[in-house]
Order: C-alpha cells, then structure tokens, then sequence
C-alpha cells in the first residue's frame, strides 16, 4: 500500500519511485476536478493504457457495516475527492481469511472477506486530495466513518492493471 496527498510537496518523489502506470493514474487525479466529475464507471486510457475510472458518491459508515477487500487483477488508486473525512482500513492478505464473496472471475474482480476482529488492521485517514494505492495483497476496507456521524464523500477509484506494472520478464513467466 502507498499512501499520499496531491497537494503535499513531496510529490514528485513520490512520482518518482512509481511505476508509470500509477504515476499517469495521480498524475490524471491531480490534474483533473474529480470533485466536479460525473459520477459513473468510465473506460478511459491513460497514456495509451485502458483503465477503468470510477466516480462514486457515497457515505461513510460504521466499519463493522463494510467488509475487507481485495482484487487479483487490478491495482486500486483510490481518491478521495470532496467531502469526509474517511478512514480506510488495510492488513496483509492472508490466505487464511474467511471469504465472504468470491468475484474475483468476474467483470468487478474483487473479493470480500468475512470481518475478523483478530485480523491486524491499520488505519490511514483521508481528506479531500488524499489517495491510497491498494495492490492485490493489501486487503482494504475504504469509505469508514471517521467522526460520530457518516460522511457524504465523493470517491474515485482508478482501477490500473497489475500486469501494466510488472517488468516484462515477470509478465511474461521468465
């Protein structure tokens, strides 16, 4: 997982450790009003990649009403555009997490476990211009209530493939 703030001065450094798919996917968010974006699911391309944006409106909630989860394909660039706080939660995948929901062979390759109070999760908390990279071996639980009462909160979600960030040796099995 990595986490940062388009507005803070480190960015570029940040930039520069990325591979250029999740530098081009902070890059759009940084350049883009996402907070005045259409809200939607969007095929679009960034650099000549076809990734999937998402434009989501949502509120907060109690974590013990949202479950962890991860995706096998995708590498998650999640925003936080308008609104929150929010809160999201993460730990290492772990194989022996019970799995709630299986649709990682679908269209929406995402799994959810069940919630497990013995599970190590950490927090991170998110403002208007804060993202986290979730990669497929961090389970996530984002959009959780930061205060005493839920959020309205205006998410985007960059959904970059993983294989797009692997050398070519690891793509293709060498």
């Amino acid at each position: 997982m990595i986490f940062g703030n388009i507005y803070k001065p480190m960015l570029e450094e940040q930039f520069a450790v990325l591979p250029a798919p999740l530098r081009n996917a902070i890059r759009f968010l940084k350049d883009n009003d996402m907070a005045a974006h259409e809200p939607g699911v969007f095929n679009i391309e960034l650099d000549g990649l076809p990734i999937i944006l998402q434009v989501l409106d949502l509120e907060t909630k109690g974590r013990e009403d949202l479950r962890p989860e991860i995706h096998r394909k995708n590498i998650d660039v999640q925003f936080l555009a308008k609104g929150g706080p929010e809160e999201a939660g993460f730990y290492s995948k772990e194989e022996t997490g019970q799995v709630d929901e299986d649709l990682l062979d679908t269209p929406r390759d995402i799994l959810f476990f069940c919630n497990d109070p013995e599970a190590p999760e950490g927090r991170i908390r998110l403002v208007p211009g804060s993202y986290a990279i979730y990669f497929p071996w961090d389970v996530h639980i984002p959009a959780i209530q930061a205060g005493d009462s839920p959020a309205a909160i205006r998410k985007i979600v960059i959904k970059v493939p993983l294989e797009s960030c692997l050398p070519g040796d690891v793509r293709q099995g060498e």
